[in-house]
């Protein structure tokens, strides 16, 4: 089971730091998201420093002496950076060496190499799924942009034929699946397995990117009929190269940290006895940190050898991966340090009490919850760290699976209909040079569709499991 670090539960645990009642939660919950709102829509404010004044608000909105509600802040700040911090940085590191050994554009080639005609939206999927397990979404569609506009233009293809089923791939990885923030964050919040979290999700995703991607790409492409604009191919990272890694070392790279976490899940479910020497090792070997690590060793060997690079362009290539995430880092440790005052102020037991009242199953709650917050904020992790601080006590009660459901209920609800307030609209409308109508009609309504699928796929698991 991952756990939060003991900090944190030991903070879980404790008296809220407020008497206040429900009534008087519900306001300061509802103030302290608008505080947040307000501050990134119309402020522009970093969502660090929202999510910061957010925190502080709620406490002081719910009576809370403004030294606990600092306290509670800090102390889940530390916690979730502690718990996924160092994972976030071996996925930013294993994405960077993928992307500049030119590893990436050799699972690109192969795979358009072996598809063509009717199979191509299906192979665009395909890749952008494999690319967006190790990769952050933002970095995701900077690699893939120009593949898709190049497919596009060479193979006379309709630009959202080719480019929705590439962005379903990449967001339905990044909403579902860890070792991607928001995942890992829910994982942490909730105490799930994440072995079990990682094999739903992708049970999860392969109906919800079939629908939003190939499928609802052939709607899309009669709505929206624009040719790929030559300004925006960029030169790809295997052009300056003179050589690059195979396929298949590659794909194993990427898939070896998902085979880890798998089999320890597997070995946990078969042997489930501790103290075995089988299901030790691979609580060991099958924990997220070993798993990516011994991803990213090996992408020294597999990928970065092949390529050419020597020990000072793979030192480079670490930093260059580092330094990019330091913002994401401190968003998500932000918003734990919300999640934490949000649970110590008493705000996660009224959430419990009301749900119990209103006879709303868990599940579809923490999916309207995520929603609310991704709609006002524009940002998936911050709806997915609010929204699992709010529905963690939950969990208390769930079996093994239907907490993994919890956390996959929350990423689905936080990829709710992208629009003018996230990054990733103005990205994908720039990059494929829309209108922002246009925009709406493609990019956002895919969004809503992966977010309602995703949705009603985990309510239907949680019927039979």
């Amino acid at each position: 089971m991952t756990r939060l670090s003991v900090e944190m539960l030991a903070a879980d645990t404790v008296e809220p730091i407020t008497s206040a009642g429900h009534a008087q939660l519900g306001v300061a919950v509802l103030a302290g998201i608008a505080v947040i709102v307000l501050l990134i829509t119309k402020f522009k404010l970093h969502a660090f420093l929202a999510l910061t004044v957010g925190s502080l608000a709620l406490g002081a909105f719910a009576g809370a002496p403004l030294d606990k509600a600092i306290a509670s802040f800090t102390t889940g700040l530390g916690s979730t950076v502690a718990g996924v911090g160092v994972l976030i940085a071996l996925g930013a590191v294993l994405g960077k060496l993928l992307a500049d050994s030119g590893g990436a554009d050799q699972i690109v080639d192969t795979i358009l190499a072996k598809a063509g005609g009717r199979s191509m939206p299906w192979a665009m999927v395909l890749i952008a799924s494999v690319i967006g397990l190790p990769l952050f979404f933002e970095v995701g569609v900077v690699l893939l942009i120009p593949v898709v506009l190049m497919v596009a233009k060479r193979g006379n293809y309709s630009l959202m034929r080719i480019g929705i089923p590439a962005l379903a791939g990449l967001s339905v990885m990044h909403g579902l699946v860890p070792p991607h923030p928001g995942p890992l964050v829910a994982i942490d919040a909730v105490q799930a397995n994440l072995g079990v979290t990682l094999a739903l999700g992708v049970l999860v995703a392969i109906p919800t990117v079939i629908i939003a991607g190939p499928l609802f790409s052939k709607v899309a492409a009669r709505w929206v009929d624009v040719p790929a604009p030559d300004r925006m191919i960029p030169q790809r990272a295997s052009e300056e190269l003179e050589r690059r890694p195979g396929f298949g070392a590659t794909l194993a790279t990427i898939l070896l940290p998902v085979v880890l976490m798998l089999s320890k899940a597997l070995v946990d479910i078969v042997v489930d006895d501790p103290e075995k020497t089988v299901q030790r090792v691979f609580d060991v070997v099958g924990s997220p940190l070993i798993a990516l690590l011994a991803a990213v060793l090996l992408g020294f060997f597999t990928l970065g050898r092949p390529a050419g690079f020597t020990k000072e362009r793979l030192s480079g290539t670490v930093e260059k991966g580092l330094a990019p995430i330091a913002g994401i880092l401190l968003i998500v440790g932000a918003g734990g340090g919300f999640k934490q005052t949000l649970i110590d102020s008493g705000v996660g037991q009224m959430v419990l009490e009301i749900s119990e009242d209103w006879s709303i199953p868990a599940l579809l709650l923490a999916w309207l919850i995520a929603v609310a917050i991704r709609l006002a904020t524009g940002s998936a992790t911050v709806a997915t760290v609010s929204a699992a601080g709010l529905v963690a006590p939950l969990a208390a009660d769930m079996s093994t699976t239907h907490t993994a459901l919890l956390v996959l209920a929350i990423g689905a609800g936080s990829l709710f209909f992208s629009h003018v307030n996230d990054a990733g609209f103005w990205l994908v409308k720039e990059y494929f040079g829309l209108k922002v109508g246009q925009t709406i009609k493609t990019w956002s309504l895919m969004e809503t569709i992966i977010s309602v699928v995703a949705g009603g796929v985990v309510l239907l698991l949680s019927l039979v499991i």
